[in-house]
């Protein structure tokens, strides 16, 4: 599987994917896994305990309402592959961001010499996650920062079927430009479908030149049903 996806993640469309970043600081993926391995993968939040690190109710800490598993290490095969096939392809799309923005870090080629970096600050935990919806949940809008190191850039995967597994609960994210109102955006995904976002920021063209733009996602309210996502982030946590 972990080379099957990893092929699947080699051979998409990434100069759109990369268009699409640049234009509106987040790209959809259509059929990235099928339904038989969103099934399997939403089926984990229940299974071996062993296999997480924590888990999170929203509603305790003014998230939201719903809750979120962390993986721990060694993370699923499928989901390490994920995070260590997607990342070469998105740190040429972080390094032009930040080169952009003025910002001095640059990321390697490769993740785990990323991971490197992190865990050398003391970022040792791992961030990629289950989440978990039901009936009236909802997760406020934020960002998924977690330390000093932070990759501009991660993957949200749906695992369940709008209209069939849930209702409502749909992705939405944020823009908030200088001096202007919030920008909103709702991006509609199926079973299977990813979404690649900006986490913090992301550069975009004026008359003057490059500005930031601040970035937060969230999730609307789930009408009906259960909701289940898996969440890939690139840089670990302290």
């Amino acid at each position: 599987m972990s080379e099957t996806i990893s092929a699947r993640i080699d051979a998409l469309d990434w100069p759109r994917i990369a268009g699409d970043l640049d234009a509106a600081g987040s790209a959809a993926i259509r059929g990235l896994l099928t339904p038989e391995t969103c099934d399997a993968v939403a089926a984990l939040y229940d299974g071996d305990e062993s296999r997480f690190r924590s888990r999170v109710v929203m509603a305790r800490h003014g998230y939201g309402r719903g809750e979120y598993r962390y993986f721990a290490y060694p993370l699923p095969d499928l989901v390490g592959a994920l995070r260590t096939a997607a990342y070469p392809h998105l740190a040429a799309v972080a390094n032009r961001w930040h080169e952009r923005m003025g910002l001095a870090p640059r990321f390697p080629g490769a993740h785990a010499a990323f991971l490197e970096r992190c865990h050398a600050a003391g970022q040792t935990r791992p961030t990629p996650l289950l989440l978990r919806y039901g009936p009236g949940d909802y997760n406020c809008l934020h960002q998924d920062l977690y330390g000093e190191h932070v990759f501009p850039l991660q993957m949200a995967i749906l695992l369940s079927e709008p209209e069939r597994d849930f209702e409502g609960g749909a992705f939405v994210l944020t823009e908030q430009r200088p001096r202007m109102q919030s920008r909103a955006d709702v991006v509609p995904l199926r079973q299977g479908d990813a979404v690649v976002f900006a986490v913090r920021h992301r550069p975009v063209a004026g008359t003057r030149g490059d500005y930031r733009v601040q970035m937060r996602h969230g999730v609307g309210t789930v009408r009906s049903g259960r909701r289940h996502t898996l969440g890939i982030i690139f840089h670990d946590a302290t």
